[in-house]
Order: C-alpha cells, then structure tokens, then sequence
C-alpha cells in the first residue's frame, strides 16, 4: 500500500508503472490520506506578519495597506493614491524599504510543528511563499499603476523586481535552511477568468526572468515547486514549464486544458479543474458541491489517459464558505476511490 506522499507523487507525475489508489482533495490537511502537510507559518511569514481577518486598513511591513473583510480567502491590499508606497516608479529606491531578514529568530519555530520530522517519512512537508513578483507590484503600487508601469516604464519595472526576486531567494533560502520543505508553495495571479494581465510578450520580458532566478535557485535545493495561479493562462504553459513548475495549483476552467497536455504532456501536474465561483456561495447545497465534485473527477481525469498529469483540487487555496471544502473533499475521497479503482 503507498503512502500518501508516495501516492501523490504518482498522480503528480501519471506515473503508469505505480498507478495511484485515490483521488483525495490534496488541500484536505486533515484527511491522512492526502499528501501534503503544508507548513503555513515559519519564522519569516512570522516575521512579515500580515493582517488578521476582520481586520482592515492595516499596514503590513512593506507600507502595503491591507484589508481582511469577511467573505474573503485572505488580506487584500487597498491601495489609494494617497496610501501607496511607490508613488513614482522611476524613483522606486526612494519608496521601497526592503524587510531585514537577515536576523530572523527561529529558536522556537521547530516548537510549532513537534511531529514535522515523522510526518516527512509520509508525507510531503509543503512550505508557502506568498506573494509573487506579480503581486508585489500592483501591492506596491497599485493595479492600475502597476499595468500602466509595465508597458511604459518596463525597465524601472525590472529593476523593481529584480530587487524584489533578489530578497525572495534570501527569504526561501532561510526557509528551506530550517524547515527542509519538499515542496514550495509559490502565489502569483498572472490573469483573471478571461486572460493574462499581460501580454505574454510582456510577461516573459519582465516577470518570467525573476521567476527563473528564483524557482532556478528552489530547484537547485531539490525542492518542487508548486505554483498558484487561478486564471487563464494556457497560453504560457510552455514557459511554466521552462521555469521548472512542478505543479500549476489553481488551473480554472476555461483554459484548454486538452491544449496543455498536448503542448507539455506530464512534465507539468494540473491542479485543479473547479468552478469555485459557481459552488463556493453562501446557499450552495450539499448535493451541488459533490455532483460538481463528480464532474470535475469526469471532465479532468481522462487527461492521464492522453499523456497528461491532472490532481482535481479547488483552484483558489481553499473555499470561502462553511462547509464546501468540507463536501468537496468527502465527495473526492468518496468518488475519487471508485474512480480510482475502475481506471488505474
């Protein structure tokens, strides 16, 4: 019988020669059977700190004004054209105050996780990294600013992130020093449910270099990449590949995913395949989640048949409302095992 990490890892890479015996959600940190157990604290998100939910109009430590409103999955910045940090890119320096990392303390980390070195033997131990060079440029700036900034002043917009890239491989140095993750669990939005924010011209000239530095660097540690991006982005799949993502957690219906498995086969692991927008509400029933659930399961698997790599998982990082991740995982753990025994 494969243990969880082992049984993830087979789905993750369609491996035919160790098929998998289960479909779990993969976000369900309770279930035993999934394969991750992700790390979302260390001392250095400690260190950042954030805002907590309810909360709003709190700085972070970057000057980022940041809102936590009810119905949301997580911070949001608000950025005004009074509150923004960077109010002239062309002069980023005179704005921008990188966070000291160099001093961290972690001598009461290890405390949090007492069992981290038993659940590696298996399990995937999965640490975050939040907020990616896309990110961080609209947090700084604001959105519009932020995509105007990019078309018009593209190269103070590379010297931004580069600096920024520069401090995020300190930041995970530090955490795969200490915490010996397997995997990281990278964030950045490159689109919405229509398309790229950039063009994809744009997006290899200025963000993809930064990501080559970085994930190169987390690769070169033996650890896999897991990167968040819930939006169109099919038509860069290739370069995600180039990049070294492992995993693309977040791919949201619209994208042809047909077109992905023929354009990178199984080098690249599709997590996802929900409708968040159409279950993840306030009056969504039980049965609508799980006969979703059921869809997706039927929609995306077959991809394995046709070379690809495909997890079915919600697509944004976990449900707003009570009890969706909660239907979503019973149904997948339920209809996953059966699936899994007619087709594996």
């Amino acid at each position: 019988m494969p243990t969880p990490k082992e049984n993830f890892l087979a789905l993750m890479r369609n491996d035919k020669s160790n098929p998998p015996t289960w479909l779990g959600d993969p976000w369900n940190c309770f279930n035993q059977t999934v394969g991750f157990r992700p790390v979302t604290m260390d001392a250095v998100s400690m260190f950042i700190g954030g805002v907590n939910k309810g909360e709003v109009g709190v700085k972070n430590i970057w000057g980022v004004t940041m809102d936590y409103p009810e119905g949301q999955p997580g911070g949001i910045p608000h950025v005004t054209d009074e509150n923004k940090v960077i109010k002239d890119i062309t002069n980023w320096r005179d704005f921008v105050v990188f966070p000291d990392i160099d001093h961290v303390d972690w001598t009461n980390w290890g405390a949090m996780y007492p069992n981290l070195e038993e659940t590696r033997k298996t399990h995937l131990v999965m640490a975050p990294s939040f907020t990616g060079m896309f990110e961080f440029s609209h947090y700084m700036m604001g959105f519009t600013d932020a995509l105007e900034n990019y078309l018009l002043e593209p190269e103070s917009m590379f010297e931004l992130l580069s600096a920024y890239t520069d401090w995020k491989i300190k930041a995970v140095t530090q955490v795969i020093d200490h915490v010996k993750p397997d995997v990281i669990h990278s964030h950045d939005d490159w689109g919405n449910k229509r398309q790229l924010f950039l063009p994809p011209r744009v997006w290899r000239e200025i963000i993809k270099p930064q990501y080559e530095r970085f994930y190169g660097y987390v690769k070169s540690r033996g650890v896999l990449v897991q990167h968040h991006n819930d939006s169109i982005s099919d038509d860069i799949v290739q370069d995600m590949v180039d990049l070294g993502i492992d995993m693309w957690q977040g791919p949201i219906p619209g994208n042809d995913f047909d077109k992905i498995v023929e354009t990178v086969g199984n080098k690249l692991c599709l997590m996802g395949g929900f409708d968040m927008g159409a279950i993840d509400r306030p009056d969504a029933t039980e049965a609508e989640v799980k006969a979703h659930t059921r869809n997706v399961v039927d929609t995306y698997m077959p991809l394995l048949k046709k070379g690809g790599a495909f997890i079915p998982c919600v697509t944004s990082v976990f449900a707003i409302h009570d009890n969706v991740d909660k239907w979503i995982a019973e149904e997948l753990d339920a209809y996953g095992k059966v699936y899994a025994e007619k087709n594996f």
